[in-house]
């Protein structure tokens, strides 16, 4: 008789029952929970991740999350290298702006019956190159120009007009030389002489542009009201205009003096604090990202709270989120920011003025910048309700107070492209080369997906490695590279020898020629301007001989609101 036949079963190993009950049971029972986790799915934690919003996380992750913390460990202290906060280079740089020889004043050029108007468009630093071009373009037509007359009708919706942001008297008073100003318009027998005639120039208008498109209409009607006058003058102009712009934006542009001492007292404050501090400009609110077309890991609810902002806008293109940080174009999270800032040097006890609106995510999303410095400030912590109170309803009276605190920073810090990055750049680089920095987004974004892999110092290293030409120092831009207002070139000396600072205190309020605070120096490639979210999206097309469309047939009316709102 045949031996019976043995089947094929799968059979499962059970540790066999020991003699020690207890330790029968401990094993069984590690048995059993080891085949659940085998046969069941992953188990899931909702973990926080610094810097960002919440997102899933499998026990894989987390086991690496804590691999990261052993390997990447963040240093008490800092660097006290004192290229932190000043260049050696600095010295042998300054702003220089007076006119040649050759340039004519006013009085010998200012044409009778010619008045120029000017209605600006956008936030107040955005306002602040049209005045500033405003000027040069008066200047050019050879006419009176009348006092800029501040938007007030954009998404800022801020009522107050130039007097109540600007100090006018001294701005006629400092250009009189170069462009006659008045306040309003000549009346005769009580009325004004003249309806202006309004009309629109095309964007980077250049002299001879004015000349042909705005001249003639000057001649015939005498009162020419050029609108939403943003961006609507050339980069590029003769030695002697671009010395022009410089007078009108690092010289006569003063703020008013409530706005200035509201504006010392924040400064005087954040000294008392501290030897140095730091100005952060984030730029990490709900709008700002919708608008980027980023993604920072918050999974759907993040997806669908940025993309119903996104729908105020239809005409916006479907971005690749991946794509966009890839190449840099995206905000970096203020846990970013902070681990940047730690790696290029300092310390955890360096106090930090944050100027920024509603931030994505809130408190949440602060806490890891928070935890990397302690010492966090803004206008809001520094002063009290009633300080702020004469501010506080007015949008571009509170931009002008973060200005004047950024800009009188030691070290400025922007996280996106925008004119008030690009205004206060081009003067920290007039007023002796302050450090600015703008981080390297494009490189470090590699480099922040790869941290895992690398201690702090290999981390840090290739943080100071990526930074070099992105830390405002002396020709760090080459000489005509990118905008005018970011790179003031044509404005900046070089001196053999060193140039004596004065005293840089007053440089925000007196707006002194010869003041040059420190700075340093690099010279690392040009500075990539490809970081723009908006605000200098040409908003006319233009046709192959040169001439503007017109804009209600090329252009939707909500992308006019768009470019308001991330212009500063």
């Amino acid at each position: 008789m045949a031996p019976p036949r043995r089947r094929n079963h799968v059979r499962c190993p059970i540790p066999a029952i020991s003699a020690k009950p207890a330790f029968s049971v401990a094993a069984l029972a590690l048995f059993l929970l080891a085949s659940f986790s085998l046969l069941g799915p992953p188990v899931l934690d909702r973990v926080s991740l610094p810097g960002s919003v919440s997102v899933l996380k499998n026990h894989e992750d987390l086991e690496q999350d804590v691999g990261i913390a052993e390997l990447f460990h963040v240093p008490d202290g800092g660097n006290s290298k004192t290229d932190l906060w000043a260049s050696k280079r600095a010295k042998y740089y300054y702003g220089c702006s007076n006119s040649s020889r050759k340039f004519p004043s006013a009085e010998d050029i200012t044409q009778p019956d010619r008045y120029l108007m000017i209605a600006t468009s956008g936030g107040l630093n955005q306002q602040r190159t049209g005045i500033t071009d405003a000027v040069v373009a008066a200047r050019i037509l050879n006419a009176t120009l009348v006092v800029p007359k501040l938007d007030q009708k954009s998404f800022w919706k801020d009522a107050s007009n130039f007097t109540q942001i600007f100090d006018v008297d001294w701005f006629i008073s400092f250009l009189f030389k170069d462009v006659r100003i008045i306040k309003q318009l000549p009346r005769k027998r009580g009325k004004v002489i003249r309806s202006p005639y309004t009309m629109r120039v095309p964007r980077k208008c250049t002299p001879r542009c004015y000349q042909n498109r705005v001249l003639p209409v000057l001649l015939k009607k005498h009162v020419v009201e050029l609108t939403k006058f943003d961006f609507r003058l050339a980069n590029k102009l003769e030695t002697d205009l671009q010395k022009l712009r410089c007078r009108v934006n690092y010289h006569a542009l003063r703020f008013t003096k409530p706005i200035l001492k509201m504006g010392e007292t924040l400064i005087r404050r954040m000294k008392e604090k501290g030897k140095h501090f730091i100005a952060l400009h984030l730029r990490f609110e709900p709008d700002m990202l919708a608008f980027s077309g980023c993604y920072y890991g918050g999974g759907d609810k993040e997806k669908r709270e940025l993309g119903a902002i996104r729908k105020r806008w239809k005409t916006l293109h479907i971005s690749n989120p991946e794509k966009e940080r890839r190449h840099g174009k995206c905000p970096l999270t203020p846990e970013e920011l902070g681990l940047m800032l730690r790696a290029l040097g300092y310390g955890n006890d360096v106090h930090i003025y944050v100027a920024s609106g509603e931030v994505y995510g809130g408190e949440d999303t602060l806490g890891p910048l928070k935890a990397l410095f302690p010492n966090f400030h803004s206008k809001e912590t520094l002063a009290s309700k009633e300080e702020l109170a004469p501010f506080a309803t007015f949008s571009s009276r509170m931009a002008a107070l973060d200005f004047i605190v950024c800009d009188r920073s030691d070290a400025f810090v922007t996280n996106n492209n925008g004119n008030m990055a690009r205004i206060l750049a081009g003067r920290r680089r007039y007023f002796g080369h302050k450090r600015t920095i703008r981080p390297n987004a494009k490189k470090l974004y590699s480099l922040f997906l790869r941290r895992a892999n690398l201690t702090w110092d290999e981390f840090a290293l290739k943080v100071r490695s990526y930074q070099r030409g992105f830390m405002g120092e002396p020709k760090e831009i080459r000489p005509g590279r990118g905008e005018f207002h970011e790179n003031p070139s044509t404005c900046i000396c070089e001196n053999a020898q060193p140039k004596v600072s004065n005293d840089e205190s007053k440089s925000s309020l007196t707006y002194s020629a010869d003041e040059q605070p420190d700075s340093q120096f690099s010279d690392e490639e040009p500075l990539p301007l490809d970081q723009d979210y908006g605000e200098d999206e040409p908003l006319v097309r233009y046709s192959s001989n040169g001439t503007d469309l017109p804009q209600d047939l090329t252009v939707p009316p909500e992308l006019f609101e768009l470019e308001d709102m991330f212009s500063d």
